[in-house]
């Protein structure tokens, strides 16, 4: 039990006993074990763990439907880095088809594993997920993304559906080497707890794309407004395009970036990619960019622009300090307008031309 707590205190009953034999080479069912660990405070009993969830019955045909998440944890112990763990399963054989160390849940990531999986199994009809900010959008108002996530509207091309609804690894110390160690866990996880679905078909469908189609899929895809200058905003960035006639014309539209996880951005208008320039945060040149002699007055302009409002000191009055709103009339009483002298002159002067007209 001294060694069930130190090395596998996360662990289910069944599994700590698979392990202790694997490993240790200590042999003990699982129910003898169950009790131990029940006792030790490392498990809770089934009654004290019940839960009541609305059953669902698994789907009938493999590809049919791919359960994702993602666990974050210290995988390595205090050998690495903590990070996370993407798994998809099949619904239907609950087959493991991939796992995956990753930084973190994030677009990108969950790009990367799924263009592995579709390189492996193709599409499946859909994905399950939990409500990850990767996958759901959880502001009803949010602005942009036609109420999608970047993961979705990737998914959304593909034509895969997306439906909302801890061990340690022994002698790993990183991701790279724990990436190594997964195929061959997967295969025999797949041997043991695999079952046949109900019906024999394969669901999962070829993709018939160009790997440069995919790519620009599995990327994060915005629009930005183009200004005066022929400059947005990009990530604390400033953009500007290069001056050519297709981009003179762009003044007051929409461009659409392109941003892969390698870091490169594309710009482009109706397909087409147009040359630009980055300004960083700071907004100076960067070392990439190059302005010719003509655009060299634009440039200059924009940033005594945004110089000006860095040093302009931002000094509040007294009543901003206090916290006074303006209330749209002056203080005191109001003006009485019907005794008004001035009110009352124009007021008997048109009495008077009504009168002579009559």
């Amino acid at each position: 039990m001294t060694l069930v707590g130190e090395r596998y205190a996360d662990f289910g009953p069944t599994l700590a006993a698979e392990k202790l034999a694997e490993r240790d080479g200590l042999r003990v069912s699982r129910e003898t074990l169950r009790s131990w660990m029940v006792e030790a405070g490392l498990w809770l009993s089934r009654k004290q763990r019940r839960t009541f969830h609305q059953p669902r019955l698994r789907r009938e045909a493999y590809g049919e439907l791919v359960q994702i998440d993602g666990s974050d944890h210290r995988w390595f112990e205090d050998r690495g880095a903590p990070c996370s763990l993407l798994v998809f399963v099949d619904d239907a054989t609950g087959k493991v088809m991939q796992l995956r160390f990753v930084r973190s849940e994030s677009a990108f990531t969950y790009f990367e594993a799924l263009a592995l999986h579709l390189a492996r199994h193709g599409a499946p009809i859909a994905f399950y997920s939990d409500k990850h900010s990767v996958f759901r959008v959880a502001k009803k108002d949010a602005r942009g993304g036609q109420g999608m996530t970047q993961f979705g509207r990737a998914l959304s091309e593909l034509n895969i559906e997306i439906l909302c609804a801890n061990s340690s690894l022994a002698g790993i110390n990183d991701m790279e080497a724990g990436n190594v160690f997964l195929p061959g866990f997967v295969e025999d996880y797949n041997a043991r707890f695999a079952i046949i679905p109900a019906r024999p078909d394969d669901l999962h469908r070829p993709l018939n794309l160009a790997p440069d189609r995919l790519s620009e899929i599995l990327c994060k895809r915005e629009q930005r407004y183009v200004g005066a200058q022929l400059t947005f905003s990009f990530e604390r960035q400033r953009i500007m395009l290069e001056e050519t006639k297709v981009t003179r014309g762009l003044v007051g539209r929409y461009v659409e970036t392109y941003a892969y996880a390698d870091g490169r951005l594309d710009v482009r208008w109706k397909g087409h990619s147009l040359p630009y320039a980055v300004f960083d945060k700071d907004q100076r040149v960067t070392h990439a960019a190059i302005t010719e002699n003509k655009r060299l007055g634009d440039v200059l302009a924009y940033i005594k622009e945004r110089q000006d409002q860095q040093d302009k000191p931002n000094v509040k009055t007294n009543s901003e300090k206090v916290g006074y709103v303006k209330r749209g009339r002056k203080p005191g009483p109001r003006t009485d307008f019907m005794n008004d002298p001035a009110v009352i002159a124009r007021r008997e002067k048109a009495q008077a031309r009504l009168e002579a007209a009559e």
